[in-house]
């Protein structure tokens, strides 16, 4: 039995049809679900994602990619976490079909999990990887430019200032409200490393940027002069 198999045979068996319902009204009704949450999902996964540690690349992929294409949203969550567990296995080689996965059953609670494991493999050779990211802030798919964006999140003192920065201005001009937020979501996390970079930038280009994002962004900052 394939690994995509054995997740989908486990998360149906934990199906409940009235929490699906919520779970689908939540996420405006755009995917279906299983009605499973997410800590009893983990926990009925575990013991299959840790068997397949040391697995090749390829067949993580191939399983994600199968999951991907099942009508529920927790297929999708599970190819994440199984991606997530074993970030080690993919490599720059493999940027591009995490990105692929990204724009396929699109929207933010994937994505945004999926920006995670994307900006895992870009740093962990981030001089070689991450011009791939300067690539993708101008992808014509908006939730690629939001991965671009995001990739760095939870870097702090790893985080390439210049492209966070950068990426906030030349996606500035968009009135999509996915990158707007997905802009100040960027700045913000970088501000509980250096709250004055943050601070000094906005007041620098408040005129640029969008008042969703300045106001994500600038939640917890002194904003006066």
């Amino acid at each position: 039995m394939s690994i995509a198999e054995q997740v989908k045979n486990t998360l149906a068996a934990l199906a409940d049809p009235a929490q699906a319902a919520r779970m689908s009204a939540y996420m405006r009704d755009q995917f279906a679900f299983h009605g499973i949450p997410t800590p009893a999902r983990r926990a009925a996964l575990k013991p299959l994602v840790r068997s397949l540690k040391g697995v090749d690349a390829g067949v993580l992929l191939g399983a994600a990619g199968e999951l991907w294409r099942e009508p529920q949203r927790e297929c999708q969550y599970a190819a994440i976490d199984l991606l997530a567990a074993h970030v080690k296995q993919l490599d720059g080689a493999h940027i591009d079909a995490l990105l692929a996965l990204a724009r396929q059953a699109a929207w933010w609670d994937a994505v945004d999990a999926l920006a995670v494991v994307v900006g895992t493999v870009v740093r962990a050779d981030a001089a070689l990887r991450q011009p791939r990211m300067d690539e993708a802030v101008r992808h014509p798919d908006l939730w690629t430019r939001r991965v671009a964006m995001l990739h760095q999140l939870g870097w702090r003192a790893d985080t390439d200032l210049a492209r966070l920065f950068g990426y906030a201005l030349q996606l500035a001009h968009e009135e999509d409200f996915f990158i707007r937020k997905a802009i100040g979501w960027g700045l913000r996390d970088y501000a509980h490393h250096d709250p004055e970079a943050v601070r000094v930038f906005l007041l620098a280009h408040r005129a640029t940027l969008s008042a969703l994002t300045v106001r994500e962004a600038g939640k917890h900052l002194n904003m006066g002069r």
